[in-house]
């Protein structure tokens, strides 16, 4: 692997954390970390977008992430953002200004994927064990429940509770009294209520806490000697009364709790009560690792050829029985076209996408075939897939969207010139192989000038495959209404193109 540097910047709800990673042999071998307590979740107004305040404070962590980055190859770094910037209304145009303050794009993650990617973490970061592992991951706006073995979760769930929301909703004024736990306390079960025949005792041998709530809870234990390692339920109860003693949350401190986690501990603690009493939980052990670990040895994977996208793109086409000799054909012409209009870069980095949207084009037909297209798009746009980003789907989604049909329908979702390529490509490819049959093509190649795109082609070929003709026709029109030109020219010297299986 080329990369020996790595570095992976989660962009939680209530710290932004960046490590930094040094690679031996296929594994990561940590070499720094930040942590900056920005409280991200306590910057959304009622109305779900980001106040500027708190806007502020994470751009003035992205430009000092930033500058730790930029020794780290771009392609080894990877930025994932959660909860918060699921959920804020003005997430877009924020991560403009957090791009450009971090200077690395940054991906926003469904909760389905935080959690998946989080029992990576610690699956590969703790000792094996025989039996199937409960993690639970208390986060500043979500939190993630997972239940699996090794590194495989068989489980997977995200609730919208985080010690940031719920310290925030239920004690907004520093203080808990009975009346206000209660509530929280209730909130947390109605929650987790649905989960306790799926993941309550007896699904589980082990239990871990990977976040920093579980942490700091097992840290106060620790101190006070309420656990020897971890969290108990003995200990859960004293630190309640605890907080119902205490006039003021600093008063906390002075048991041993950080600073910076005494204003979102009285949610954090209510959702692990209530997670130990819904799901049977006695003790639990804690864990450094978690959400980074997993985007690190993910990451780990990609650069390695061992990506668990191409994994996930194999399911949905069994899963949704898509003709995979068809998706190969379509897959293998439609990066030949675009491997001729494009960069080695842009090849590298959305030669992917072309590929596995060929593949998953045709899924939306276990549905329908009218608009199977829209059906195709519509999966991939809001199926939970493991290890794509939400902006990965989209773009997949708005290529498959695209790959028939009126282009003036999907114009909308295309941002920029590249994506036309794509679509340009896609499109051929399915064009030229509508017959299915793996027949050899004529020599074809693309061309993308100032005045437009041209297809090199037979004119002979072309007289004896009218069909074609009259598809490639349309297609210029379509093209022509988005102020595009396609036009066909006769080849000199182009490479034979065969799409066989």
């Amino acid at each position: 692997m080329p990369q020996s540097v790595v570095a992976a910047v989660d962009l939680g709800s209530n710290s932004f954390r960046l490590q930094v990673a040094r690679v031996v042999q296929g594994q990561p071998y940590t070499l720094d970390t930040l942590k900056e307590s920005v409280r991200l979740a306590a910057g959304l107004m009622p109305d779900k977008t980001l106040d500027m305040a708190t806007q502020e404070r994470a751009l003035a962590c992205l430009r000092r992430f930033g500058e730790r980055l930029r020794g780290v190859p771009r392609e080894g770094i990877r930025v994932v953002g959660t909860n918060t910037l699921r959920v804020a209304r003005d997430a877009e145009a924020f991560l403009v200004a957090a791009q450009e303050a971090l200077g690395v794009p940054i991906e926003i993650i469904a909760g389905q994927e935080e959690a998946r990617l989080i029992f990576v973490g610690v699956g590969h970061s703790m000792p094996r064990t025989r039996g199937r592992r409960l993690v639970v991951d208390i986060g500043g706006g979500s939190t993630e429940i997972i239940i699996g073995r090794g590194i495989k979760p068989q489980r997977l769930e995200s609730l919208y509770m985080g010690c940031v929301s719920y310290t925030q909703q239920f004690f907004p004024h520093g203080r808990v009294t009975v009346k206000q736990w209660t509530a929280a306390q209730l909130a947390a079960a109605s929650e987790l209520q649905v989960l306790s025949a799926s993941f309550g005792r007896g699904q589980w041998d082990q239990a871990v806490g990977s976040s920093g709530t579980a942490r700091a809870l097992a840290e106060l234990l620790e101190l006070n000697g309420f656990a020897e390692q971890g969290i108990t339920r003995a200990g859960l109860d004293f630190l309640r009364q605890k907080l119902f003693q205490v006039r003021d949350l600093q008063q906390l401190v002075e048991l041993g709790l950080r600073p910076e986690r005494v204003p979102v501990l009285p949610g954090g603690l209510a959702i692990m009560s209530a997670v130990f009493d819904e799901l049977g939980i006695e003790s639990m052990q804690t864990t450094e690792s978690g959400l980074r670990e997993g985007v690190l040895y993910e990451m780990l994977g990609r650069l390695d050829q061992r990506d668990v996208r191409a994994e996930t793109v194999r399911h949905f086409v069994q899963r949704y029985h898509a003709d995979i000799a068809q998706g190969t054909r379509v897959e293998k012409l439609a990066l030949t076209f675009y491997r001729q209009v494009t960069t080695r870069a842009l090849f590298r980095h959305y030669g992917p996408y072309l590929g596995w949207a060929a593949q998953l084009h045709e899924i939306g037909l276990s549905i329908a075939h009218g608009g199977y297209h829209r059906h195709s798009a519509y999966i991939i746009d809001n199926a939970d897939m493991p290890g794509f980003s939400r902006l990965e789907q989209a773009i997949m989604g708005g290529l498959v969207q695209a790959h028939r049909g009126r282009l003036g329908k999907v114009a909308e979702r295309i941002t920029h010139h590249e994506g036309w390529r794509l679509i340009l490509c896609l499109r051929l490819a399915v064009l030229f192989l509508r017959d299915r049959t793996g027949r050899p093509l004529p020599r074809l190649k693309l061309l993308d000038g100032e005045s437009g795109f041209s297809l090199q082609i037979s004119a002979q070929w072309l007289s004896q495959h009218s069909l074609v003709a009259a598809n490639l026709e349309k297609e210029s029109q379509q093209w022509a209404q988005q102020g595009v030109t396609l036009s066909l020219m006769s080849p000199e010297g182009v490479p034979e193109i065969l799409c066989d299986k």
